[in-house]
């Protein structure tokens, strides 16, 4: 029996040419083949307003957009995120994505100070990042911190684990080389890993 999956490609470019779009596509034909359940969450086609206060964050109700991207996530037993790497971060319509989905009744319990425990337990995920740099010299050099805030600040904290990541870095690289991330992703949703 395949696993329920919900692919976020966190690229904020509707142009479907972008590399990270062709990812998030690799991944889903894969895990489609291997009979899992998917859905997809195409941030760029989404209404994502930015929060302005903590009391927003805590009372305001999600847009139908927002709420049906919970649904998906409520649903998945392991999530696919996928985005590039703009000035060291992911990009800010994504983090505003996060903030508005991961908030109190959703992803922690509400009127907690803390946010442990999350209200997503038992549901695994892989982070994707693509960058125009090396990805080595973002994971040592950098020490990978974007990547690793949105491990502990916002999946982890709502019970999400295992992570797993991919960092592909040099995306403008030769046409084979993306040709064999593309097999790779598609690997991972045969896997559903």
């Amino acid at each position: 029996m395949g696993k329920r999956i919900a692919i976020i490609d966190g690229h904020p470019d509707p142009e479907p040419g972008r590399f990270g779009h062709a990812l998030a596509q690799a991944y889903a034909e894969g895990a489609l083949a291997a009979g899992h359940e998917i859905r997809r969450v195409d941030i760029a086609a989404l209404d994502v307003g930015f929060l302005r206060s903590a009391r927003s964050w805590e009372s305001d109700a999600p847009t139908p957009d927002i709420a049906a991207a919970q649904e998906a996530i409520g649903w998945a037993e392991h999530l696919v995120i996928v985005y590039p790497l703009w000035l060291g971060a992911m990009p800010a319509l994504l983090k505003a994505f996060f903030e508005q989905a991961f908030r109190p009744g959703f992803a922690i319990a509400k009127g907690k100070r803390t946010m442990w425990p999350g209200l997503l337990n038992g549901r695994s995920a892989r982070i994707v990042v693509t960058m125009g740099m090396p990805a080595l010299l973002y994971r040592w050099y950098f020490l990978a911190h974007s990547l690793r805030s949105l491990e502990r600040n916002i999946l982890r904290f709502s019970g999400i684990g295992p992570i797993r990541e991919t960092l592909i870095g040099r995306v403008e690289a030769s046409a084979e080389r993306r040709a064999r991330w593309l097999d790779r992703l598609r690997a991972l949703g045969r896997a559903g890993r």
